[in-house]
């Protein structure tokens, strides 16, 4: 399933909306931990290409056929922009920067790929079989960093 974005950043809203219609169908209740976590996460990654690239972009949502324990959602940002994402070490006024720490935190995997129009930015967010429950491949933050070369050592940041 995918959604096309325009460079407006009223788009941020209606991706967010596409997503949750999309769990809604897909045996995701609206109240888990998954799909609440997968609305902030398209959230962040469509701002981001909005914001910081100016172009078009496509939103691609992969959703499991059946809804198990452990099933795996996955979701990607496709932009026309070569510019790698790049983190930002915000401070504690600042009203940006840390969309990329987020994903960090709450994805269970993420990276990035250079593609032949752009680039591609994706998460995965693993269902956990026990409701609660954090282990490193549920919930516990992400196993891979970036993409492309690019390594983001010493990224700190802290959650409130």
């Amino acid at each position: 399933m995918q959604l096309e974005i325009r460079p407006d950043p009223a788009e941020v809203g209606r991706a967010r909306r596409w997503a949750r219609s999309r769990l809604a169908g897909s045996g995701i209740q609206a109240d888990e931990p998954l799909a609440e976590t997968l609305i902030l996460l398209v959230s962040e990654l469509v701002t981001n290409a909005v914001v910081h690239t100016g172009c078009p972009a496509v939103l691609l949502l992969s959703l499991p056929h059946a809804v198990t324990d452990e099933a795996t959602v996955r979701l990607e940002v496709a932009d026309r922009s070569g510019r790698a994402p790049v983190p930002r070490c915000a401070d504690d006024d600042a009203t940006g920067g840390r969309g990329l720490a987020l994903v960090d935190g709450l994805a269970d995997r993420w990276g990035w790929s250079v593609e032949s129009t752009g680039k591609r930015i994706w998460c995965e967010l693993d269902r956990c079989a026990k409701s609660g429950e954090v282990t490193a491949s549920c919930g516990g933050g992400a196993a891979a960093y970036g993409g492309a070369g690019t390594s983001f050592e010493g990224l700190a940041y802290e959650a409130v």
